[in-house]
């Protein structure tokens, strides 16, 4: 089982993009976290919505008094021992100066802004997979870069070591390829150690071991522009929706505040019974002498009551606490227009960012095809005697520069498209 186990473990996870978006929103726990207090909001609604229903409560009392209440002057023993008292009401707001109202539409506000928050959520936590998956995907392609670059180096020293033998190369050119090839293994561990770190960094965003192995299954870094990049909708960004809310919310605390000083209507209806209660003593009979007695007292019956509060004189207190709430109202209003403004700007910018990653992809992609040209051309005469040792290696070098910064231009570019979806609201 324990070597199952480790199997199990080394066995290498294929992963898309597309696959690792879905693993982090499945594991991540502020997603989980987000979900629930959607739950927590649908269920508050529900709490709001019966405030409109009447409601029916019952209660009942037994008490033992002891000892028995003795009235000397009237001959009299009132024994409360096991009395009791029983009773059902049905309570039935009518008016309350639209409070029941505003809280209802308060709850579906609170609703609409946890299902944004958790719209959110999950974008945010979609874009930082995507961006660790390209990083991912970038790091293991200078990997292979510098094991192609290595190749090159190695192949100039076995051409190198025939041309000595025939005492067409010194011993020196031999020295100055061998102290590269040590730079380029020395580049190969750095980079091989940052892929470890980025793979770490992916599985912990899609929620598995440290240890697990990942295969991604783009080996290279696509660099498309999106069509119509320059249409798109602000207000579909959860943070709009979000800033919406709390103006829409805000709006609804000026009734509630305006309704503690409204007249307040309600119904009360109830049945109740009480009983066990046991009076002793004398009393004058017909023969005019007195005799003892026992009477048990007992009884029920229905009420109802209406009830009416008005407000009358509160030294300006409603109209100062609504005005108050009304200045929050205006707050909020101007934070959403102060952050549509900046929301605007960052939409922009992250369409700015992005024409100006592609135009580095290409600019990239064309030294990159003039340095692969160049090493082709200086490899041959190389070969033939015809091109020096500096000329070969200031090729490959300028090649490896070249590929890199291919790499490097394609996996910003992938960067600022994650954010401009992440700006959009258009991210996976």
């Amino acid at each position: 089982m324990i070597g199952l186990a480790a199997a199990l473990q080394a066995t290498a996870i294929d992963l898309t993009v597309d696959d690792a978006v879905r693993m982090a929103l499945e594991s991540n726990e502020q997603v989980r976290e987000s979900a629930n207090r959607v739950i927590q909001a649908r269920l508050q609604q529900g709490i709001a919505r019966t405030a409109y229903l009447p409601k029916l409560d019952g209660q009942a009392t037994m008490a033992w008094m002891l000892p028995d209440s003795k009235y000397e002057e009237m001959a009299m023993t009132m024994s409360m021992r096991g009395v009791y008292m029983a009773g059902i009401s049905v309570t039935q707001p009518i008016f309350a100066g639209g409070k029941i109202v505003a809280a209802n539409k308060l709850a579906g506000i609170g609703r609409h802004g946890a299902v944004e928050q958790e719209r959110m959520t999950r974008s945010q936590v979609s874009a930082d997979a995507q961006t660790y998956y390209w990083n991912y995907v970038a790091v293991l392609s200078k990997i292979d870069m510098l094991r192609a670059y290595m190749a090159q180096v190695d192949t100039a020293y076995r051409n190198t070591s025939v041309s000595v033998k025939a005492g067409m190369s010194t011993e020196t050119d031999l020295l100055r390829i061998d102290a590269r090839r040590s730079q380029v293994a020395y580049q190969l561990e750095q980079v091989e150690a940052g892929a470890n770190l980025c793979r770490m960094a992916l599985c912990n965003a899609i929620g598995v071991s440290l240890d697990t192995p990942l295969e991604p299954a783009d080996k290279d870094i696509p660099a498309i522009i999106p069509d119509g990049i320059g249409d798109y909708d602000l207000s579909a960004r959860p943070e709009m929706q979000l800033l919406q809310v709390d103006v829409d919310a805000k709006g609804q605390q000026v009734n509630i505040v305006r309704a503690d000083y409204l007249p307040q209507l309600g119904l009360m209806a109830g049945w109740s019974a009480y009983g066990n209660m046991k009076i002793k003593g004398m009393a004058e009979g017909p023969d005019g002498n007195y005799h003892p007695y026992n009477q048990s007292i007992s009884s029920n019956g229905w009420n109802i009551m209406l009830s009416l509060k008005v407000p009358l004189f509160h030294w300006g207190e409603g109209v100062k606490k609504v005005k108050h709430a009304k200045l929050d109202v205006e707050n909020a209003r101007l934070e959403l227009q102060r952050n549509r403004d900046l929301l605007d700007l960052q939409v922009r910018q992250a369409i700015t960012n992005l024409s100006t990653g592609r135009e580095l992809v290409h600019s990239a992609e064309v030294a990159m095809s003039q340095a692969q040209a160049s090493l082709d051309a200086v490899e041959q005469r190389y070969n033939v005697g015809l091109s020096s040792l500096t000329e070969l290696l200031d090729a490959q070098a300028q090649w490896h520069t070249s590929r890199s910064n291919l790499i490097e231009s394609r996996t910003q570019f992938q960067i600022y498209l994650v954010d401009y979806r992440l700006a959009t609201a258009t991210i996976l």
